[in-house]
């Protein structure tokens, strides 16, 4: 197989990743912009839209010291975030296919209030 079609490396399925945040091996921080984050994300996940990482924000709180897992809604801008975390000292991957493909699993999506949400 072409490397074009692989996975890059320590990236992980939406499964693999709601594994691990499930299990509190790691924590899943959202990167995506406050309107995508209120349509619809995954339970339990950290809000750091990536235009603060890039200004210099630190992680929340509950994420400092813990390995990260980044999504978005593609994962374009989750592996952007990986790259500025990781040059910062963070154990951090993201998610293939953010959290369209996060959706497509079948993996919960909540949106305001604890509704169901949807993908923005």
């Amino acid at each position: 197989m072409s490397s074009l079609f692989r996975r890059g490396p320590g990236r992980l399925t939406p499964q693999s990743a709601h594994q691990q945040t499930s299990d509190g091996t790691s924590v899943l921080v959202d990167v995506r912009e406050t309107p995508e984050w209120s349509a619809g994300h995954a339970p339990g996940a950290l809000h750091l839209p990536l235009s603060r990482p890039v200004a210099g924000a630190p992680l929340p709180a509950t994420a400092q010291g813990r390995p990260v897992i980044t999504i978005c809604r593609s994962g374009h801008r989750s592996r952007r975030a990986v790259a500025l975390l990781t040059a910062r000292g963070v154990r951090a991957t993201d998610v293939t296919g953010g959290m369209t493909a996060w959706a497509r699993a079948g993996l919960s999506v909540i949106g305001p209030g604890g509704s169901s949400g949807v993908i923005a």
